[in-house]
């Protein structure tokens, strides 16, 4: 008799080797240029498409490869080794709007637009924190007012990933005073957008600016049920802290293996930095604390797939990855000393990606606000912590 979670390793890790070699194949060789000159690959982000990795999540019955978020955790881990910036725009396709339409979608929606964000035709983006609600993100201004059959949409959306290039915004709006989700294209009349962000770090992952103005969508565009939107959002972060958790387990190791390869090819004194006790002392922390990250992050998904209103584990996930990768990529540069310090070495911009982790998907304050609530209400209804 066949295992079947043999079959499935087996599979996963045939996908690992996969996505590895394409990242050796395409994403290292453009990988420093994105950083510095903000360039985004549309190419390779194009062809993650034809490999089968946009729709990692999707049914075979849309054209997608039905792995799961296993699977797409795997394809974030190594794309954040190689560049976090391109991971972080797979992330805002690939989970944060190709996955979230594919969840909430009604058929016809997903028959018409899945297919095309699922084969790299289209480049999905998500439209959630406004000028004036970045944390509080339920406090939005963008307005959906009916009309008819119809609704009416105005109002602008800010720090959008992949905005400067997407054609397909799942955009969230108030309307009344309980807020829906819809589907947004950029050919629509009524559509714009605003300029494209130079950030510190994600250089290449294109962030920017969008506007709706008197946009005219029909009713075939709200996903779900008018005014459900608020339990879309929240499952829709919960999977978003979840899964980019793992760009920067894959941020982390990358930072690790720098610091271990240049500790023994570096000489000080005459010795190799690694016999240092420091040094010593340094590698054994960042590999700890990496690999208690990362195995923290393979166990969230366990209880995403479970139940995706899991808020407590996914922002435990998240808040500790983001600070894993932040001191581990910190604790290279100073290993590499002055050469981690200069842009040519690409050192610093490990840590400059980073950052970001701790700001994205909700700021480490807010996950901390989710963590201690969740603790609280479970202690209230008599729960013990598992």
């Amino acid at each position: 008799m066949i295992n079947p979670f043999m079959v499935e390793e087996e599979i996963y890790e045939e996908l690992r080797n996969n996505v590895r070699e394409f990242v050796q194949r395409e994403v290292e060789p453009v990988a420093k240029k994105m950083d510095l000159e903000d360039y985004f690959p549309e190419k390779v982000f194009r062809n993650m498409g034809k490999m089968g990795y946009l729709g990692i999540t999707v049914g075979e019955e849309f054209g997608g490869a039905n792995l799961g978020y296993m699977g797409q955790a795997i394809i974030e881990e190594e794309l954040g080794y190689s560049s976090p910036s391109l991971a972080l725009s797979y992330g805002a396709h690939s989970n944060l709007t190709l996955d979230n339409l594919y969840r909430n979608g009604n058929n016809e929606q997903k028959e018409t637009y899945v297919p095309k964000l699922v084969s790299g035709e289209w480049i999905g983006s998500l439209g959630l924190t406004e000028p004036l609600s970045g944390s509080d993100a339920m406090n939005m201004k963008t307005t959906a007012q009916k009309e008819g059959d119809s609704y009416i949409i105005n109002g602008s959306k800010t720090y959008i990933t992949n905005a400067p290039y997407a054609d397909l915004f799942l955009t969230y709006c108030r309307t009344g005073k309980e807020h829906s989700a819809f589907i947004i294209l950029s050919t629509d009349e009524g559509f714009s957008r605003g300029k494209k962000f130079d950030k510190m770090g994600m250089r290449g992952s294109p962030t920017g600016e969008i506007y709706f103005q008197d946009l005219k969508v029909t009713g075939s565009r709200l996903i779900g049920k008018e005014n459900h939107g608020r339990h879309i959002i929240l499952s829709g972060l919960n999977s978003e802290r979840a899964i980019l958790s793992f760009i920067f387990v894959g941020l982390a190791r990358r930072s690790l293996e720098e610091a271990i390869k240049y500790s023994v090819e570096r000489k000080q004194f005459g010795e190799s930095l690694y016999k240092f006790e420091m040094i010593q002392d340094k590698l054994a922390t960042m590999y700890t604390r990496y690999r208690a990250a990362k195995l923290l992050a393979y166990e969230t998904l366990e209880h995403l797939d479970k139940n995706k209103m899991d808020v407590k584990n996914a922002a435990a996930s998240i808040l500790y990855s983001a600070q894993v990768s932040e001191y581990i990529s910190r604790e290279c540069i100073q290993i590499f000393g002055g050469a981690g310090y200069i842009h040519d070495t690409g050192i610093d911009r490990l840590m400059r990606d980073a950052i970001l982790g701790q700001i994205g998907a909700g700021t480490t304050e807010i996950r901390k606000k989710l963590i201690s609530g969740a603790l609280i209400k479970e202690f209230r209804e008599g729960r013990k912590i598992d």
